[in-house]
């Protein structure tokens, strides 16, 4: 089926004069739809990734809950041009919050004019991000829907404990043996970096409603500067704070590539870690528990283990998940992770949160 024709099946208004792809998303395909009035919106097309996010429904629910929740929030603030500071979801003409044509889902955002997003961090950007995410997430701390998972045990690092140990002992790819030493570095910290879960069930460190891909291009700024909106609301879901904070980290301050081949490029950029960190509990701290802000440092150690996990587990079971540029990508991805983890371990000291 055409653009063109899909968006006929929206609640849109206007005429459609193009449909033009949009960025290069590694998970959804985007599309921009311009319309010839000058009063009336422009759209975001965008094709949802049903392979990873297979209940669409459930995912469409959960953003219409937390977008119409952020809303509310704004309004009470007095806050202006509030079409610009959250998604606003088209609904499809038979009422749902997607169209399927028979062999992909569907959805329609208003378009967010003048917004524009950062691949490259500083530290200004970190402090803004922090500040965006921590807002974010003060925003939905009373929310009364139901937020459900998108993506199950997408952050739970027991989980993936026991799918790389099921990788171990199938040995798909036959792999194990020549890389015992890196089995031996996961598994030596195991019991550490599933403590959170632990203390989880204990009830002294809650759940609450996370980003869950807080990176710095998922934060939308205006044409000053200034951030418009926490954007990408696919993976909202209940989690613990130290893994939103630590993901950010993970990724904005690694001096080097997620996949470096040269392991003397990484370290964590400190000061993009304490700019981001004091943008955040700026926003943050009103809500969060003292035990919270003080396993933060802990997150940025955790999410960068648990994605060295999930890029090994990947490597021995031949390369099912991610893609990969040549054979040994995803083993130069966990010893370029690994490398970050344990600048981040040599750091403790320096990390910690006053």
């Amino acid at each position: 089926m055409k653009h063109i024709d899909l968006i006929q099946h929206f609640q849109t208004t206007g005429t459609v004069v193009s449909i033009e792809p949009l960025g290069a998303g590694h998970i959804n395909d985007s599309f921009f739809v311009k319309t010839s009035e000058s009063d009336n919106p422009d759209y975001l097309l965008q094709r949802i990734n049903h392979q990873i996010f297979k209940d669409v429904e459930l995912l469409q629910n959960n953003i219409l809950h937390v977008t119409n929740h952020i809303r509310k929030k704004l309004i009470e603030k007095g806050e202006q041009d509030i079409s610009r500071k959250t998604l606003t979801i088209i609904p499809a003409k038979d009422g749902k919050l997607f169209y399927f044509d028979g062999e992909n889902y569907w959805r329609v955002y208003l378009f967010i004019q003048g917004g524009k997003s950062y691949d490259a961090i500083t530290p200004a950007l970190a402090y803004s991000a922090g500040k965006a995410f921590g807002e974010f997430q003060s925003y939905l701390a009373d929310i009364p829907d139901a937020v459900y998972e998108t993506i199950p045990n997408f952050h739970n690092m027991e989980f993936r404990l026991e799918q790389f140990r099921e990788a171990v002992a199938n040995d798909a790819a036959g792999r194990v043996k020549d890389n015992k030493e890196i089995i031996a570095a996961i598994e030596s910290r195991a019991d550490e970096m599933t403590k959170v879960e632990r203390i989880g069930r204990e009830g002294k460190l809650p759940k609450r409603i996370n980003h869950c891909d807080t990176k710095v291009n998922n934060v939308l700024f205006d044409e000053e500067g200034q951030v418009l909106c926490v954007v990408d609301l696919d993976t909202v879901m209940p989690g613990y704070v130290v893994s939103d904070f630590g993901d950010f980290i993970r990724t904005g301050a690694n001096t080097g590539a997620e996949d470096d081949a040269d392991l003397d490029n990484i370290s964590v950029n400190l000061d993009i870690y304490t700019s981001y960190a004091q943008g955040y509990l700026k926003t943050a701290r009103s809500f969060l528990l003292p035990l919270e802000i003080e396993f933060l440092p802990f997150g940025a150690r955790l999410l960068t283990y648990m994605q060295t996990v999930r890029f090994f587990t990947d490597y021995l079971n031949g390369d099912t998940y991610y893609k990969t540029q040549f054979p040994e990508h995803n083993l130069q991805r966990t010893k370029a992770q690994l490398k970050l983890l344990e600048d981040l371990e040599d750091k403790e000291e320096q990390l910690i949160l006053k």
